[in-house]
């Protein structure tokens, strides 16, 4: 059951991530000025534009790695640095955002600590 629970957590963890890439791209490529309002919005927090692929590109990719649980200590570990910069940077005018993003690393952290989980890349050999 533990093995269960910990790849129900650890695709939780990569719908969050999905999630909002799926969100950005559909706002993205659903106006014409989709993309440049994304680095509007970036620079409003004080990131180039260059962040806005980047950002997209860590989100899609990390997200798919945990779904299907390959690499899931190292993408986990990625992901909870990369959870803690966007609160930092995001989270620095709202404080909910800050303390979502800290407990999303949190969460990532504990999956790094414990990646063994069942329905995963990683496990397909045992």
């Amino acid at each position: 059951m533990n093995k269960f629970l910990s790849a129900v957590a650890r695709v939780m963890l990569a719908q969050v991530f999905l999630g909002v890439v799926l969100f950005r791209l559909s706002s993205i490529f659903s106006d014409p000025a989709g993309y440049e309002s994304y680095q509007l919005l970036l620079g409003h927090f004080g990131l180039p534009g260059i962040f806005a692929p980047l950002i997209i590109f860590i989100q899609l990719i990390g997200g798919l790695a945990l779904l299907v649980g390959y690499k899931t200590q190292f993408i986990a570990y990625v992901l909870a640095a990369f959870a803690t910069f966007l609160a930092l940077v995001l989270g620095s005018s709202q404080p909910e955002v800050f303390m979502l993003y800290i407990a999303i690393a949190g969460g990532l952290l504990t999956l790094a600590l414990n990646p063994k989980t069942a329905y995963s890349m990683d496990n397909l050999g045992k």
